[in-house]
């Protein structure tokens, strides 16, 4: 992860961007001045510094990659194409997402102008464009350094929908759907959780799908669905009751027995709609059955990159956390210099950046399996499980150095604070994804 551009205030998404600078490779630092004290106050505790003021931090005087927080020069990597590509997506990311993220968050309410942002930026059909999963992770993880609940709405529809449609999909549910979903004129939810079945799921899935002439029927409910209040349709899984095969079914949101109800009073991921789902009597065409959606082992090979997917956003969400925290110790003054200043406040940002980087380096290699098609069930439970644990801490330590201003969005790092634990728990909670890697190692299987 680079970032070779200057902060600049939020700009209204009517505004147009600056030309963005190319990422490269970071250089090895130059020998830097010594920093400049700023003025000792009047007193040895001074009021804390505004939001606008923390946000706007005089440049480091430092040099090379980890002042710009490149810890480990992944951009590099890419192609000059992507790269380029890349540095455009960091520049829309903090100039139109972070700070207009935050009051919808603060609302809890979706914000179709933010969609409209990555619909722009073509973001809509990452999974169809044949770029490196380098590329792509880097991509999800720029957008969750600006905001976490965007970055699972780009996640969800890229991963778990448009993957799903062109990986399952019949050819005339391919051209029926892509499209629309590649330009983000449409949006799907992926419907598996349910309320009484989440990491049990697999044996659990209690949604049924009866065959009833040409059409099928569904019953059934699902909770925790993304998405579902303002999706155009949902993939519904549902296990037939003819032979208890799961199944897959995209399922018009509006069609009579659908409804969908928002999850409220979250404590992350408040711009993403999750919703409970309930299914009475839906009837839907045999045309609407995904082909390729055949037995649990279809939901697993999807499963597999999503939780990839989401230690990407462990990698976003640890740099924004690192970001905010140093803008904030720098400016921030007590005992007569700023907070930067130390011991145990640096002890705490080296920690943080070095989760960054180990989460960072191994989403690396996840990439590299990704291309070559060896990526298996058990990395993407490990890096999941490794990533997140990793957010997690980062984000705490980030929160104590901000103190008091660390328990309100206002500066920031409350609102990353509350969407760790989110991330913590989807996509398999810490105990389960760590179950999976036991069993890789030991061959021996201790979910019950």
């Amino acid at each position: 992860m680079t970032d070779t551009l200057p902060r600049v205030p939020a700009a209204s998404p009517s505004a147009p961007a600056p030309a963005a600078v190319p990422m490269e490779p970071p250089t090895p630092p130059s020998p830097a001045p010594a920093p400049t004290a700023a003025p000792s106050p009047a007193t040895t505790s001074t009021p804390a510094a505004s939001p606008a003021a923390v946000r706007s931090a005089p440049p480091s005087p430092a040099h090379g990659g980890f002042a710009e927080l490149d810890l480990l020069g992944a951009a590099g990597l890419l192609d000059q194409h992507e790269r380029a590509r890349l540095a455009d997506v960091h520049h829309l990311a903090q100039t139109l997402l972070r700070r207009q993220s935050v009051d919808p968050w603060n609302r809890e309410e979706f914000a179709p102008d933010l969609l409209a942002v990555l619909a722009d930026a073509g973001l809509g059909a990452l999974q169809l464009e044949g770029t490196s999963a380098l590329f792509r992770g880097l991509v999800h993880a720029e957008v969750a350094r600006a905001d976490l609940s965007m970055s699972t709405v780009l996640g969800v529809h890229n991963e778990l929908v448009v993957g799903v449609v062109d990986a399952l999909g019949s050819p005339e549910q391919r051209r029926a759907l892509l499209p629309r979903l590649a330009a983000m004129r449409s949006l799907g939810a992926f419907a598996l959780t349910e309320p009484e079945h989440g990491s049990d799921v697999a044996r659990g899935l209690t949604t049924t799908a009866r065959r009833d002439g040409t059409d099928w029927v569904l019953d059934g409910a699902k909770r925790w669905i993304g998405l579902a209040t303002v999706a155009e349709f949902a993939i519904v899984w549902a296990r037939d009751v003819a032979d208890g095969t799961v199944r897959a079914f995209v399922v018009g949101t509006d069609l009579p027995g659908f409804a969908a109800v928002p999850i409220r009073n979250k404590i992350g991921l408040r711009i993403m709609q999750n919703a409970d789902v309930t299914l009475d009597g839906v009837r839907v065409p045999e045309s609407s059955r995904l082909p390729g959606a055949v037995g649990f082992g279809a939901v697993n090979t999807v499963l597999r990159h999503s939780r990839a997917w989401v230690g990407w956003q462990a990698v976003g969400l640890q740099l924004a956390a690192l970001e905010v925290a140093r803008s904030y110790v720098r400016e921030r003054q007590q005992f007569g210099r700023p907070l930067a200043g130390f011991q145990l406040v640096q002890q705490s940002l080296a920690r943080m950046a070095g989760n960054a980087a180990s989460s960072l380096a191994l989403m690396v290699q996840v990439a590299r399996l990704q291309d070559a098609g060896t990526l298996e069930m058990a990395h993407a439970a490990m890096v999941k499980a490794t990533c997140t644990a990793q957010a997690r801490e980062t984000v705490a330590l980030g929160r104590n150095l901000l103190g008091g201003n660390g328990m309100t969005t206002d500066y920031e790092m409350a609102k990353l604070f509350g969407d760790a634990e989110a991330m913590y728990t989807y996509e398999g909670t810490q105990e389960i994804n760590q179950l999976i890697v036991g069993r890789a190692l030991t061959g021996v299987s201790a979910f019950v």
